[in-house]
């Protein structure tokens, strides 16, 4: 067994728990011999079916039954599917965070929240620099992204340098900071690297993705076109440089910006005490003092570039917004590209703001934060990995990614489509997949994390499309006989004032079924139960073809 356990740790295992046939919960973990990293540790949001859900995170229990060995988070970018899950795994897995200062500084944030400061170790790390944790050493290297700050990971091991690209995209001019440190991948990638994990998300589109400047050259046109209107402009809150951009062309056109939105306001007051946003004095108002300034003097940058119901925007669209209400002298911009999902919902919001008279642009004025297919190849060849594992992403783009690294030559057999919760196991020699762990979504409703599962939702499901009948009856607790009820209470089956002779008959047919069940000496509460969800469940379906959830409530008297 000894002899077995020493083979099983000469191998560098890579395990991803989340992240993977998805846009989302990105969370991966690195174990050689008794060290574990995590790089990672995002959420994702429901999907349709997951009714009343805030939040998904991924599940841990791996970490959790291997704690002893788990040495760190370390982090590449401050974006929610990156970071989100930290407050709710944090307290079953309390390890030190490690990240860039804008990164750790969003974080920090979310740390506030929920009441964690005080309890979880975090340490800031600087491009260039690398950090030790058991049997690895980490180093961060500069990249480019929809937020500023992101990096891409080294991870030295025994067995060899993996690099993980995080999100990321090439942008020779960047509105903040440095572009893509390119030379540092290439003396890496003459050290020998073993395996990439690279970005996938836009592994399906040609060319290469445009600079995040060119749409501030957009916004001056739009400014231009728009002299005699409010402009309001709905982007992520996380994109600090698009929104350092319409700060800069507000100020050119003698325009007053308000933030709206409460992740909005958060993350512009972390950058710019962070240093990584610069406002002109006197360009930033508070929405109070909007009604100082005439609309053609205003922007207003938002939340609910996505539709969200509860974002500012989506107020906006539907009249609900206490401050702001949209008229024919506004004009909205939406600065992104709807996610995958979100379509229908940006569509509404659009359709509500043209109703209100606003002119509303949203083509041309976003460009995406992940790299084209020109920019992976360009990461292939200056690292000349041996192994290529495509990560971020549907399958879709998984498979893209992998059909690029082919066409650069790297062999088939080398090349590995994982999926959340494969074990892939790395030597200088060999790579396959020796195993599987537990891995799945955690389901966030409220306080509650973990507390909904499969059964709730399909209770969910069922009182969604079929309502539920509740039954309440009264039997006296000496004789078991029937003397109060039964009384049938209808919700989301039918309005009970225009079904009267429905629900008159269902009161009779569990008023039969009880008294035979008493009449043949049965008074079991269980059996009782069994026989009015039967009785009333066929009479129900018979006469208007649906299944409501019945619910039979008894009362000893």
């Amino acid at each position: 067994m000894k002899k077995m356990e020493q083979k099983n740790s000469l191998g560098l295992k890579v395990i991803p728990l989340g992240g993977l046939e998805q846009i989302g919960m990105n969370i991966t973990a690195f174990e050689y011999d008794d060290s574990i990293i995590v790089v990672d540790c995002g959420l994702s949001f429901p999907e349709d079916d997951m009714l009343g859900i805030d939040l998904v995170i991924p599940d841990v229990t791996y970490l959790k039954n291997n704690i002893d060995k788990v040495k760190g988070f370390v982090i590449t970018h401050g974006h929610e599917d990156h970071i989100g899950a930290l407050p709710y795994v944090l307290r079953d897995v309390n390890i030190p965070i490690y990240a860039t200062k804008l990164t750790m500084g969003i974080i920090e944030n979310k740390l506030k929240e929920h009441n964690l400061t005080g309890n979880t170790k975090r340490k800031v790390v600087k491009f260039g620099q690398s950090i030790n944790l058991g049997q690895f050493r980490i180093e961060f290297i500069k990249t480019n992204h929809s937020i500023v700050d992101a990096a891409a990971l080294a991870i030295y091991s025994p067995v060899g340098i993996v690099v993980h690209t995080g999100d990321f995209k090439v942008d020779y001019t960047p509105v903040f900071g440095d572009a893509i440190d390119l030379q540092r991948f290439a003396e890496i990638g003459k050290k020998g690297v073993l395996a990439l994990m690279c970005d996938s998300t836009n592994a399906e589109r040609p060319g290469f993705t445009p600079s995040e400047r060119t749409v501030g050259k957009t916004f001056d046109i739009l400014f231009e076109e728009h002299k005699n209107t409010r402009i309001i402009i709905a982007t992520f809150a996380s994109n600090v440089d698009r929104v350092q951009q319409i700060i800069n062309s507000a100020y050119r056109f003698g325009r007053k910006v308000v933030v709206e939105g409460r992740s909005m306001v958060n993350i512009i007051e972390t950058a710019t005490n962070l240093g990584y946003l610069s406002i002109p004095e006197n360009t930033l108002i508070d929405i109070e003092q909007l009604k100082n300034y005439p609309d053609e003097k205003t922007v207003i940058i938002t939340t609910g570039s996505q539709g969200e119901s509860m974002a500012a925007l989506s107020r906006m669209a539907e009249g609900n917004h206490r401050k702001i209400s949209i008229g024919p002298t506004d004009t909205v911009i939406f600065s992104s590209h709807p996610i995958p999902g979100n379509e229908k919902a940006v569509t509404n919001v659009i359709n509500e703001l043209l109703l209100k008279g606003a002119d509303v642009i949203f083509q041309d004025v976003h460009v995406s934060g992940h790299a084209c297919q020109e920019e992976i190849k360009l990461i292939y060849t200056l690292l000349h990995p041996k192994y290529a594992v495509p990560v971020h992403g549907e399958y879709k783009h998984l498979k893209a990614q992998a059909k690029i690294a082919l066409e650069l030559g790297i062999p088939k057999e080398n090349i590995f489509i994982i999926q959340s919760g494969d074990v892939l196991e790395l030597t200088a020699e060999r790579a396959q997949i020796t195993g599987k762990v537990p891995v799945g979504d955690i389901l966030v409703d409220g306080l509650g994390v973990g507390d909904v599962g499969n059964i709730v939702l399909r209770d969910r499901q069922h009182l969604a499309e079929d309502g539920i009948l509740i039954v309440v009856l009264g039997l006296d607790g000496a004789s078991d006989e029937l003397v109060s009820g039964p009384d049938i209470v209808s919700r989301g089956f039918v309005y009970v004032r225009e079904s009267d002779e429905l629900m008159e008959e269902a009161r009779t047919v569990v008023n039969d079924a009880v008294e035979g069940c008493l009449g043949r000496g049965i008074s079991d509460w269980g059996k009782l139960k069994g026989s009015i969800k039967d009785a009333l469940g066929e009479y129900v379906w018979k006469k208007t073809k649906r299944r409501p959830m019945i619910l039979p409530i008894i009362m000893e008297i």
